[in-house]
């Protein structure tokens, strides 16, 4: 699947974002399909999906989320619960969700469905036979709902297995507005100006830089923002197939861009080794809490940064802001990742959950939770609990079919997934020796092509 979402600086309009001037926003084209009443919903109240009675049915629902997501994910399966009957127990899983879900299945207890990040786990699990085709009334709700490239993406080789209930626009700095104020710094566009923005808020007496290197997955983020920008759409389609190898110069050149901000460990929280001890979570929380020293002023990661500044006394839109990825390349990139919902056992109750993932009303419990975006193009934005988070979700949906996904998603998830392994832990190591290049696109190509292979 050759997925990463590119999105004109038009189209995003990201400095008003980070003003909240935006205005007029659509609603999505929620309108257009008139909703039925749920046979399941006691109140009688308006429903876009009809499910059926599943009285006295239990089912479990596995995902890696944790926290606050997945307090908020407990709310959408609350409300399938009370519309048919059923009982859903959430299983928190581990990474990789392959090597758990593998132990679940060999243990005779797989979860009735499972909530898949990786492109190409999605396709391990078809291939294994473990995956369950989605139903016809799940299908339904992808085609009035979704545009080609979600269901595409959680088809294999035809035939459609995962229903995208998650999406994430992963190509935004957040930022700490009062140590930008007290900087005089202003929101870069380029990656000279972000290089630049940080030296002047260095300067201020904050250091500039959260990173959340206990967390590999966070590092082929930064990686892949840089590549696409630098490289270009087709490179990284053909690197995310491995078409080229990861000794390729255009690997160098991203490393070698990388190398500027990770090579500078003053303007970096707690310096290299310091990173590689902070986990996501405490990465952004450390960036809005302390008050007018705070122990970072920007953070990087996707949309659902905002699911834990809601866990500090910052403000979206006022204490905390955001601007695009900087241009390193022509373009900002704009890179994207989703969670799939995968039935893994046959039966009537895990067909119908996927039906009401795929559906607009949880969709909508989930939006108006904040920290999360939906694939679901029938949504109205008003939903979301924020003009920042409205913003970047109709720009999701505007980029319609020119989509492209996160690059280690699509890999082997030996290779793009796995903690201490592959991707991950190679660029954990470049993190903490970002001057050995060449020895890094070494131990990628090496474990790429054994992934690959297998």
């Amino acid at each position: 699947m050759r997925t990463t979402l590119r999105i004109s600086r038009a189209a995003m309009v990201f400095t008003a974002i980070g003003a909240l001037a935006l205005t007029g926003c659509s609603d999505g084209g929620s309108g257009k399909d008139k909703p039925d009443k749920s046979p399941g919903n006691d109140k009688g109240s308006s429903s876009s999906v009809t499910l059926p009675k599943l009285n006295g049915e239990k089912l479990s629902v596995a995902a890696v989320w944790t926290g606050a997501e997945q307090a908020n994910f407990v709310k959408v399966l609350k409300e399938f619960e009370s519309r048919t009957g059923a009982t859903v127990t959430f299983v928190p899983a581990q990474d990789p969700i392959v090597n758990f879900l593998g132990t679940k299945i060999a243990g005779g207890q797989p979860p009735d469905v499972a909530m898949i990040p990786q492109v190409g786990a999605i396709r391990q699990a078809a291939e294994k036979k473990w995956a369950k085709p989605v139903g016809a009334e799940a299908k339904a709700q992808l085609a009035k709902n979704y545009g080609q490239v979600w269901q595409d993406l959680g088809a294999v080789d035809g035939t459609q297995y995962g229903v995208y209930f998650k999406a994430a626009n992963k190509s935004l700095i957040w930022y700490n507005a009062k140590a930008f104020e007290n900087a005089g710094a202003a929101e870069p566009k380029t990656w000279k100006e972000f290089l630049a923005t940080a030296e002047t808020v260095s300067a201020s007496g904050v250091t500039p830089v959260s990173v959340g290197g206990a967390d590999g997955w966070t590092l082929t983020d930064w990686f892949e923002n840089i590549y696409l920008s630098q490289a270009g759409p087709e490179k990284y389609d053909q690197l995310a197939q491995h078409k080229i190898k990861w000794t390729d110069p255009s690997v160098k050149d991203a490393l070698t861009t990388l190398a500027q901000l990770f090579g500078k460990p003053s303007l970096i929280a707690g310096g290299a080794d310091g990173a590689l001890q902070t986990e996501f979570p405490a990465s952004v929380t450390q960036t809005f809490t302390g008050g007018d020293q705070p122990k970072a002023a920007m953070v990087y990661e996707g949309d659902f940064v905002a699911v834990n500044i809601a866990q500090t006394k910052a403000k979206i839109g006022t204490d905390a802001k955001v601007f695009p990825f900087p241009a390193v390349g022509a373009e900002s990139p704009v890179v994207t990742g989703g969670d799939a919902a995968v039935a893994l056992k046959d039966g009537k109750g895990a067909q119908a959950l996927l039906t009401w993932l795929g559906s607009t009303d949880a969709a909508k419990i989930m939006a108006e939770q904040g920290g999360f975006i939906s694939p679901n193009k029938a949504l109205d934005v008003a939903a979301y609990p924020n003009e920042v988070q409205r913003t970047m979700a109709k720009a999701l949906i505007a980029a319609g079919d020119a989509v492209r996904f996160d690059m280690s998603d699509q890999a082997p998830q030996s290779f793009g997934g796995t903690p201490g392994k592959g991707e991950w832990k190679t660029l954990q190591d470049f993190l903490k020796n970002p001057k050995d290049i060449a020895g890094t696109q070494a131990k990628l190509e090496s474990d790429a092509a054994k992934a690959y292979k297998s």
